[in-house]
């Protein structure tokens, strides 16, 4: 029996959520030597955001700027009712389910966590769309989708996690018709400015460790044959997120559930503070892009 599973045993949502949560953020304190290999990181990422304590700290969209910027990011792909839209990285569906009931558009969630795909599911027939939004298990550097079969690709906070990351832009590429767009949102971070505290899993999961300059994710899509035409910076939004998210660690040390005991708080807090310290030094930040696959005569 793990640690946690006893403490979880007959306690109410929070308390095994919370039992989880420990067990992942136990593993990310592990010491490791070099940099985590990226199977490593895959399945940490799809571990951690497959907790429900989780939306506690980052809110229902799982992102910086929640519904808000999504609705901007739809608005600036120009998504049309009736349109087919691959949401790579969908989480527990947030996105998929806001661009279908607010655009009109058919949506394919695509996530590489079994738990979140599964609550994605179950909260699309919730709302009525379950027969214009579905989710499947997936991995973003090697879709299963067929060529040109979308006409929008979504990806929000989420492509700075995948380890390949050219792969990764020549997916998003191949899926897209030609006339199609491709749409960003996600950290962005200036070379050399990574604190070396947020550099293991712990920073991946917390999508910094791997972040790139603006100048690199535009490299990225241009190389998978993308045509980048919207670059917004929305920074202020990733601010707040940590703001958040540093108020809500202190949050949850004050309950003093015994299952997050041995959890390092200062540790949390700490690392919280060293992300919020790049971006109020302009080292880091949060972008939009949109990148249009031209039509080849």
């Amino acid at each position: 029996m793990r640690p946690t599973e006893g403490a979880a045993r007959g306690a109410g949502p929070i308390h095994r959520a919370a039992a989880v949560l420990a067990e992942v953020l136990a593993g990310l304190g592990v010491e490791e030597d070099g940099p985590p290999a990226p199977e490593a990181v895959k399945a940490c990422c799809a571990r951690a955001y497959g907790v429900d304590l989780v939306g506690l700290f980052l809110g229902e969209s799982y992102h910086p700027g929640g519904l808000a910027l999504t609705r901007r990011l739809g608005e600036v792909l120009g998504l049309r009712p009736g349109e087919r839209v691959l949401d790579v990285a969908s989480g527990i569906g947030t996105t998929a389910l806001l661009l279908a009931a607010e655009y009109g558009v058919e949506v394919v969630g695509v996530d590489l966590g079994e738990a979140q795909v599964a609550r994605a599911r179950s909260r699309a027939e919730a709302a009525g769309v379950g027969d214009r939004v579905r989710f499947e298990v997936g991995d973003a550097e090697g879709l299963a989708a067929e060529d040109a079969s979308f006409d929008a690709v979504v990806c929000e906070c989420a492509f700075c996690t995948f380890p390949a990351k050219e792969t990764a832009a020549s997916e998003l590429a191949r899926v897209t018709r030609p006339g199609g767009r491709v749409g960003i949102a996600d950290v962005w971070l200036e070379p050399g400015h990574l604190d070396p505290a947020l550099a293991g899993l712990a920073g991946w999961v917390a999508c910094v460790a791997d972040a790139r300059p603006v100048s690199d994710y535009r490299r990225l899509l241009a190389d998978a044959g993308l045509e980048v035409s919207v670059c917004e910076g929305h920074d202020d939004a990733l601010a707040e997120t940590i703001d958040r998210v540093e108020a809500r660690i202190r949050a949850l040390r004050m309950l003093r559930l015994p299952v997050l005991s041995s959890l390092n708080f200062d540790r949390g807090t700490d690392l919280a503070r060293r992300a919020a310290r790049m971006v109020a030094d302009g080292q880091g930040g949060y972008m939009v892009l949109v990148a249009t696959r031209p039509v080849v005569p």
